[in-house]
């Protein structure tokens, strides 16, 4: 008995014409120009290489050192980031930090055989960040370390007899620390609380930041007024802690005596609400740089953090709006938005 051959492309039935294999001859450019797509989505520049001759550089290579793929292909690493530092970091791989023209740059290279990568992030925003971050910190605790250290005094005073009216006295300033201490808590961790949105009235916070100012309104002979009333959508407590910031800002800042008032004005602009605290102090220099950590503005006096701005507009951020100073007539105008809701305008 023959033993049966292996089929093979002459065996096709009678009629039909042998199965081709498939054309994949198309297939690895589509698959070069998606991941050259990919490549172009990145934020961070990233430049190819082979034999230390430039391949590839992707869209935010080409911003960053001006030099078009076309022009970049097949040269030398040198001739397009005209930098030696980063012609060394490619022959050797690792990472290195740049300050270029006042950014801040994070270079790491890689190779493999003959095949080198370099990717390049601006990182300054994050250094930026990092700094305040420390700046903050720093400044919180020296805060903190006065009242503390005022209460120990107040507690090592109130060992001794004394009569009743001092140590009364004593209580007080005791009190006053602890209310000092209180709202430095309630600033470091205002920012950091999960958000607890809710539509309200605007109205609801300007009555709570009134009934909570009110000792401090009556020692000062100031008063505060309130703009029209809106539904907006926020976290009650950060909303509070936003105004309650913005309103003391402008009581110790503006122009001090009996028969001073702060106004706080509302308007619509568009899907948002603005708010906005006007006191009639002197022309602010720079106001833009008072919303930085641990600023404070050059009429400031006594004691201060300097984080009151900087926390006001973390949490306006926060709910996605914006927070500002702008010069409004003759007066100082310290203003945030935030989301409205609609169907209020009293």
């Amino acid at each position: 008995m023959t033993p049966a051959r292996p089929s093979g492309p002459d065996d096709a039935p009678h009629g039909r014409a042998p199965t081709a294999a498939p054309d994949t001859s198309a297939a690895p450019d589509a698959s070069a120009d998606a991941w050259m797509a990919w490549m172009d989505a990145l934020p961070q520049a990233v430049l190819l290489t082979r034999a230390g001759l430039v391949t590839r550089v992707n869209a935010s290579a080409v911003r960053l050192w001006g030099v078009p793929q076309e022009r970049a292909s097949g040269r030398p690493v040198l001739e397009v980031v005209r930098r030696h530092t980063l012609e060394t970091l490619l022959e050797r791989g690792g990472e290195l930090e740049l300050e270029v023209t006042g950014r801040t740059l994070r270079c790491t290279a890689t190779r493999s055989g003959e095949h080198t990568a370099l990717i390049v992030e601006d990182i300054t925003e994050h250094r930026r960040r990092e700094a305040e971050l420390r700046e903050a910190t720093a400044v919180l605790s020296h805060e903190f370390r006065t009242p503390v250290a005022a209460l120990r005094g107040v507690l090592e005073a109130l060992e001794y007899d004394m009569p009743r009216d001092l140590s009364q006295n004593f209580v007080r300033q005791g009190l006053q620390e602890t209310e000092r201490l209180a709202r430095l808590v309630e600033d470091l961790a205002v920012g950091f609380r999960p958000t607890r949105a809710r539509t309200l009235p605007l109205a609801e916070a300007f009555t709570r930041a009134e009934r909570l100012l009110s000792a401090e309104l009556h020692a000062r002979g100031a008063a505060v007024t309130f703009g029209a009333d809106h539904l907006v959508r926020a976290d009650p407590d950060k909303l509070l802690q936003v105004l309650l910031n913005l309103i003391e800002n402008a009581l110790k800042y503006g122009p001090a005596g009996p028969g001073t008032t702060i106004e706080v004005v509302t308007a619509e602009r568009g899907t948002w609400v603005e708010v906005s605290v006007l006191d009639r102090g002197t022309p602010i220099p720079d106001t833009e740089n008072l919303f930085r950590a641990h600023t404070r503005g050059r009429a400031a006096t006594g004691q201060g953090s300097g984080m009151g701005l900087y926390i006001v507009r973390s949490i306006v951020q926060g709910w996605g709006g914006q927070a500002w100073a702008e010069r409004r007539g003759d007066a100082n105008a310290f203003c945030f938005t935030l989301p409205g809701v609609g169907g209020l305008g009293l």
